[in-house]
């Protein structure tokens, strides 16, 4: 491999490099090492001596935002390595993916701040280099044996990953694990050496249903035709609260929707989230286009539905009050009120202590 000099960096893996990454199974699959799936920031740190860069998986640095897993990097990691894994956020107990995407903030002192109260960990699982050798073409068992002898020493807030090629082990983990926060299991071939950027590696999450009012949609970027539905569900006080999106619709179904979705098209003034752009209102509801430093200048208007449909979406956890991802539209529900579309349909998942995963060794 060509090394690549970045300031005085001189590492036999150098960055930018793009993680490896899995594609979704509906099982468990055998004759493997898993781990648990972290819920937050994909990391490949590079440290050379005094110095880290901390990237992020479309390769662009995060080292500014997380200046304590800087520090955490050079107290606990090998002098000179590269290491996979995922920063994340503890917070009472568990992963807290909102509070982790505060940091990403263009203002320093805001950084540091954050960084003092609400500071981020390192939960290392997979090793790119040591030293003066690459490995890449390492087997996965191997690199995981060289992962635990060189993270031996290292304490909180960097940790290992726990890993174990007990299935049975595995299923537990899908099941406790994810009261704390965890995002599902990760299956990885034993003989699987490191490719960046390619789906090799296999993931396991969990998949629930609820149903939820369908109240506006956005376009697609293609052109007038529906890009995402905007789903609501209905809290203890009777508002309608925006929880999320459901998307992935063929061109043509997404043609079919517009026409099928026009006879409920109302005046933003007469939606119950018509305080949509006015940014004080989100402070007190959840409501669809609240500002974000991810969305950049993406244009985030809809259009506005009666409330009046319901469809049953798939989806895998809830982040607070919210769908943690874009949920997968299942079916039309006529048969179903909107006004029955509340939280207390959703499934209350049993809480685990998140110190526990990661004391697991």
């Amino acid at each position: 491999m060509r090394w690549v000099r970045i300031g005085t960096m001189d590492l036999p893996v150098m960055p930018p490099v793009k993680p490896m990454l899995a594609k979704s199974v509906s099982a468990i699959p055998p004759g493997m090492q898993y781990e648990a799936k972290w819920d937050g920031f994909r990391a490949i740190v590079h440290r050379d001596g005094d110095e880290v860069v901390i990237g992020s998986r479309t390769g662009k640095p995060l080292t500014r935002y997380f200046p304590e897993v800087v520090t955490a990097v050079l107290e606990n990691l090998p002098r000179r390595c590269v290491i996979d894994g995922e920063i994340v956020l503890p917070y009472d107990g568990r992963l807290d993916f909102d509070r982790l995407s505060e940091r990403i903030h263009p203002a320093d002192s805001r950084v540091r701040t954050l960084a003092e109260r609400t500071p981020a960990s390192f939960v290392a699982f997979d090793v790119l280099a040591l030293d003066d050798t690459s490995l890449l073409a390492a087997p996965q068992t191997e690199r995981r044996r060289i992962l635990e002898e060189a993270l031996a020493e290292a304490s909180a807030p960097v940790h290992l990953a726990p890993s174990t090629t007990d299935p049975a082990l595995a299923r537990e983990w899908f099941e406790r694990y994810e009261g704390a926060g965890l995002d599902g299991v990760v299956a990885k071939p034993l003989d699987l050496p490191y490719r960046p950027d390619a789906r090799v590696m296999y993931k396991i999450k969990h998949e629930r249903t609820a149903d939820c009012v369908v109240a506006g949609y956005r376009f697609h970027k293609s052109g007038p035709v529906v890009g995402s539905l905007l789903l609501g569900l209905y809290d203890s006080g009777g508002a309608l609260q925006h929880v999320g999106v459901c998307a992935a619709f063929s061109m043509k179904r997404r043609a079919e929707l517009v026409e099928e979705l026009d006879p409920l098209r109302i005046e933003p003034a007469e939606h119950p989230w018509a305080a949509w752009a006015d940014a004080a209102a989100h402070e007190g509801s959840r409501l669809p286009g609240a500002p974000s430093r991810w969305s950049g200048k993406k244009d985030l208007s809809w259009v506005a539905l009666a409330p009046e449909r319901v469809c049953e979406v798939a989806y895998d956890h809830m982040e607070g009050d919210r769908f943690r991802h874009t949920t997968q539209f299942r079916r039309w529900r006529p048969d179903r009120t909107p006004s029955g579309c509340t939280y207390a349909q959703l499934e209350e998942v049993v809480r685990y202590d998140l110190a526990e995963v990661l004391s697991t060794r």
